[in-house]
């Protein structure tokens, strides 16, 4: 599908306050020409970007999101930065999974002086943005939406929270005893809980108005039935889904 035409895309820009923001400031002052799509949101530091935000971005109608802050080794709070990287490269997995493209995600630095650096850049990302389409293009607005929320609440868990807190200690440190995890290793774990934790709240959405048993779950959802059962048996003893009723000797679930 060609992309709409007159599409003009929505942007949503998160820029540190001590060099991505003084470089857009830079760029108006000093004339540069570049697209009006962006809305910017100043952060004191692109490595407060929570990912929840970037999804919430995408839930209120933005086609695109920008995180920018300073380059590497020149962040105002030292590693705040290396943090932004490994969380935004999380989030680009994410999407891909749940089918929306990575690229409409972007994470750069630009610093205090290169005001034409920032025009270039919102350029660049607002004709990607265009090609690639609306975010909703050739999808079910209701399911779209399902996957997005699911993936924001996917990162609000407080396991992916400590898992993003204790990477750079666990992959460059190491523990008490100096043994250190290896990068893939890492990336192997968060990605692993986070599709976890996607697939729950998958399931909690699911089940939110309509009893529906781990058959329909998985073919809804388009996962593995032993998935769907696995998290169905947590979501029970947690008590966040009761069987509502039995059909065909099947349990249904509903969440409470």
């Amino acid at each position: 599908m060609a992309p709409t035409e007159e599409f003009e895309p929505r942007i949503l820009g998160f820029l540190c306050n001590w060099c991505s923001y003084a470089g857009a400031d830079l760029a108006g002052v000093s004339r540069f020409q570049y697209p009006t799509n962006v809305r910017i949101i100043r952060v004191m530091c692109s490595g407060r970007v929570d990912p929840t935000l970037v999804f919430e971005g995408f839930i209120n109608g933005m086609d695109g999101v920008m995180v920018l802050g300073c380059h590497p080794g020149d962040c105002h709070y030292l590693t705040g930065n290396y943090y932004a990287e490994r969380r935004m490269k999380s989030v680009k997995s994410i999407l891909e999974y749940i089918g929306v493209e990575p690229d409409r995600l972007l994470l750069d630095w630009v610093s205090a002086a290169e005001g034409e650096r920032y025009a270039a850049m919102v350029k660049g990302f607002t004709e990607k943005i265009r090609g690639l389409g609306p975010l909703d293009k050739e999808k079910p607005v209701e399911e779209l939406m399902q996957k997005l929320i699911a993936a924001r609440e996917a990162f609000a868990q407080h396991r992916t929270r400590w898992l993003v807190g204790k990477e750079k200690e666990m992959v460059e440190e190491g523990n008490v005893f100096g043994d250190k995890v290896s990068q893939e290793e890492f990336d192997k774990v968060m990605i692993g809980s986070l599709r976890k934790e996607y697939v729950t709240n998958r399931i909690l959405l699911s089940v939110k108005d309509d009893a529906l048993s781990a058959r329909e779950i998985a073919n809804r959802l388009g996962v593995p039935s032993k998935d769907v059962v696995r998290s169905l048996i947590n979501l029970e003893r947690d008590g966040s889904v009761a069987v509502a009723e039995v059909s065909d000797s099947s349990p249904k679930y509903r969440r409470i």
